[in-house]
């Protein structure tokens, strides 16, 4: 550990990221690593004291049982600053107030942390200053460039974290282990032997009063061009020399630049839907255009897929489809490889046949298996066997992790400016499709595995 952050400022504080995500994640860092220490300023335009503040973030960190004495110095010194984010002059005196070298995490919709960033660009920064923003990162391909090239004004590159959580140093590492560290594994990590791999994130989970931000997003914004295209990159990369953040990132960006909708057929290639009204474990739910908060006029997806394309040697002819929805019967969170069928099977064997597949299941991660064997009554007769393995569930939260990559200014895991950029381009052809109404909006019962004629992944 080389931390270079000695303040932490959370912009948009009093938020539900805040408390749900980061702050759980802080208290498990500082418990997990008690030697590390930092201040920590909260900050946003609610009416709190330290008080209130030091409430907020003791409640939080009793949800992983923060404890130990790094922790109970970060809650005795921790403070809270009423502030505009998208004030110069409130975010001048912010910087100010912190010790060290800070760093400035924004825990805000997307428009404001622009307009923040904006406002940094006004004033003299203070030396060594790293910013970390949450996705979506812009809201197309070109607001993404204007916004790296706001940020490359005031800040490097290295210093800028791009924040995907599902990109935690655990799930990334167990990928590459799976891949680069077993020599059975790699030569057949290719079109010659893979018939094609599925990135599905299906969730139980329905809007939780988040119309606010999900229904100007929608499930192909929200998670197939920011977490799981991240996903697909890892798993389709070239084997990187190192794992340091340059070859890591140049491997992902390689891949992305030659990734591209299947047959450039957005009609064809991209499925969109949202859920009807319908009941999820026990708990019955309105349809999502009668959800509070809810503009159904903008037809936004709950359910998205998504075909795409790599061409290189290594995937040509490979179709990769990622899929993510919501309100949907089952959690499914897992990247299927499905290899091709075998060549020939000898006449006399009979029962499955089904090609072999690997699952690597994340939150939590683990992976299985799926391969054909004689079955142990009648040896000509074929079963499916699974054999599984469990990664654990790693040292940190993944919020945790990236955290620890601000602090000790280590952007390994983090979204690079031109893969922000690429992810946008990668999807736009069918974000136009979709708003001129070229893909049909189906629907699905909450409840459901989504409309009938959608064949299920993997």
């Amino acid at each position: 550990m080389t931390q270079s952050v000695d303040t932490l400022v959370i912009l948009g504080a009093s938020g539900d990221l805040t408390s749900r995500l980061l702050l759980p994640a802080i208290g498990q860092l500082l418990t997990d690593q008690p030697e590390r220490t930092f201040t920590l300023i909260g900050s946003s335009s609610d009416d709190l004291d330290d008080d209130a503040w030091r409430k907020i973030v003791a409640t939080s960190f009793s949800t992983v049982d923060a404890k130990g004495p790094t922790v109970d110095k970060l809650l005795k010194e921790t403070r809270y600053v009423k502030a505009d984010a998208t004030s110069a002059d409130d975010l001048k005196g912010l910087l100010a107030d912190a010790d060290g070298v800070p760093a400035l995490y924004f825990a805000l919709p997307p428009a404001v942390a622009a307009k923040a960033c904006e406002a940094l660009g006004t004033f003299d920064l203070p030396e060594g200053l790293t910013l970390a923003l949450e996705k979506p990162f812009g809201t197309d391909r070109e607001s993404a460039i204007r916004l790296n090239a706001t940020l490359a004004k005031l800040v490097p590159e290295d210093r800028i974290h791009r924040v995907d959580h599902f990109l935690g140093r655990s799930s990334v590492f167990n990928i590459l282990g799976v891949r680069f560290a077993n020599s059975i594994l790699e030569p057949l990590w290719n079109g010659l032997h893979i018939e094609r791999v599925d990135v599905i994130y299906d969730e139980t989970l329905a809007l939780e009063g988040r119309a606010r931000y999900y229904d100007g997003a929608g499930a192909l914004m929200d998670m197939i061009q920011s977490h799981l295209l991240q996903v697909m990159a890892v798993l389709a990369m070239e084997p990187p020399s190192t794992l340091g953040e340059a070859d890591l990132r140049d491997a992902k960006e390689i891949v992305l630049r030659a990734t591209r909708v299947w047959g450039d057929d957005p009609e064809k290639a991209s499925r969109r839907a949202r859920y009807a009204a319908g009941e999820v474990d026990g708990k019955k739910l309105p349809a999502y255009a009668d959800e509070q908060g809810v503009d159904p006029s903008r037809e936004t997806e709950t359910l998205a897929e998504l075909t795409l394309q790599i061409d290189t040697w290594r995937w040509k002819g490979v179709p990769f489809t990622l899929r993510s929805g919501k309100a949907l019967g089952g959690r499914r969170r897992e990247m299927v490889i499905t290899f091709t069928p075998a060549q020939h099977i000898p006449t006399g064997l009979k029962g499955t046949m089904e090609p072999a597949k690997l699952r690597l299941l994340f939150a939590p991660d683990s992976m299985s298996f799926e391969i054909n064997i004689n079955g142990s009554d009648d040896p000509f007769e074929l079963e499916r066997a699974s054999l599984t393995a469990d990664f654990g569930p790693g040292a940190l939260l993944a919020y945790g992790e990236v955290l620890e990559g601000i602090l000790d200014g280590d952007p390994s895991l983090s979204v690079r400016a031109d893969t922000a950029v690429e992810c946008w381009r990668i999807v736009e052809p069918v974000l136009k499709a979709w708003r001129e109404g070229r893909v049909p909006l189906q629907e699905y019962p909450a409840g459901s595995e989504g409309p009938e004629d959608w064949k299920q992944l993997g």
